[in-house]
């Protein structure tokens, strides 16, 4: 009786064992599968978030509308245009627009959708760019890195063009054009530190304490972190701006780029938690984890991509043939 328990429960083990071993090789099997892998959760929980209730209500409007003061005219009227017709059919439209999101994780995790899907991302990307974060506020002069500048949505397709389905290491981008994209994106991160709205004496501990919380030790880490920028924000933005320029420039030269990008992930987990709230998830009515999570995930895909010129270097040494030295005359006698 007890070996046939015993029997039973070695089954049970390496089925266990043979499922998780399915999983990792559909889900985890490389690098580039295993980013758009975290690529699609990140936008079916997106979907699941603008499912709440919140977003069924006028807030949600008020927030849309919100952000229009002080934006060029064309940007204002586009965005309450888009505001006004989202809440004449408020619960068509976002249940829509939740379960586009939705649909396109689901289409990326699944491996015969993930092209499709993420070229749909592409254009829903810039829709709830312009509509839903309106352009990132890079337009207002309101822009702060430390909240999310320039818009988490914009990360979104560029890691997906870096990490599309093809056999091109940076997928749509290259290798050279996803570095480059880096350090465009890391540049205006420099340019917006030393903005009045980044860069006034109280503007980090402000914009800290504006910060979404809803837990108790997330409070107190904002709060002591809001205490040591208070008076201080001009150096605290001339520091990062310097740091976010050194970034930009020694990913894109691929110098000790590892080492940057480490760098640029900890300050954006820094920026996730402090000033981002974890993008207001544990607060209520947050419309998506902010940019923080989102550069994180995009550090790890250009981390993937640092040594691919260097290994074609190494690959080319070696299979060369080897260098003939020229003979001398008084040799040749």
């Amino acid at each position: 009786m007890s070996s046939v328990a015993g029997s039973r429960a070695v089954r049970a083990v390496v089925s266990r064992e043979s499922a998780i071993d399915r999983v990792r090789a559909y889900f985890f099997s490389d690098t580039r599968r295993s980013i758009q892998t975290v690529l699609g959760l990140i936008w079916v929980l997106v979907g699941a978030l603008q499912f709440q209730s919140f977003m069924y209500g006028k807030g949600f409007i008020q927030m849309l509308q919100g952000m229009t003061a002080g934006q060029p005219g064309w940007v204002a009227d586009s965005v309450n245009q888009g505001a006004a017709t989202m809440q004449s059919h408020q619960a068509i439209f976002n249940t829509g627009a939740a379960l586009i999101q939705v649909a396109i994780g689901f289409g990326i995790l699944y491996k015969r959708t993930t092209k499709p899907a993420i070229a749909v991302s592409f254009a829903w990307a810039l829709v709830v760019w312009w509509f839903g974060e309106a352009f990132g506020m890079l337009f207002m002069n309101m822009a702060m890195p430390l909240t999310g500048a320039p818009g988490a949505v914009l990360l979104y397709g560029l890691i997906g063009a870096i990490v599309w389905p093809n056999d091109r290491p940076g997928g749509l981008l290259g290798v050279r054009g996803a570095r480059t994209a880096w350090a465009a994106l890391w540049l205006v991160m420099a340019w917006l530190w030393l903005l009045a709205p980044s860069s006034s004496a109280n503007a980090i501990h402000n914009a800290i304490n504006a910060a979404p919380s809803g837990m108790s030790w997330l409070s107190s880490v904002q709060n002591g972190f809001a205490s040591i920028t208070k008076g201080n924000g001009l150096i605290f933005a001339l520091v990062l701006s310097a740091l976010s320029a050194a970034i930009a420039i020694a990913v894109a030269r691929n110098w000790r780029a590892k080492e940057f990008l480490i760098l640029a992930a900890v300050l954006n987990l820094i920026f996730w938690v402090v000033g981002q709230g974890f993008g207001g998830m544990f607060a209520g009515g947050a419309t998506d984890p902010n940019a923080g999570l989102l550069f994180i995930v995009l550090a790890y895909a250009m981390y993937t991509l640092v040594d691919v010129d260097e290994g074609v270097r190494r690959l080319v040494t070696d299979t060369a043939p080897p260098r003939r030295e020229p003979v001398s005359a008084s040799a040749a006698s």
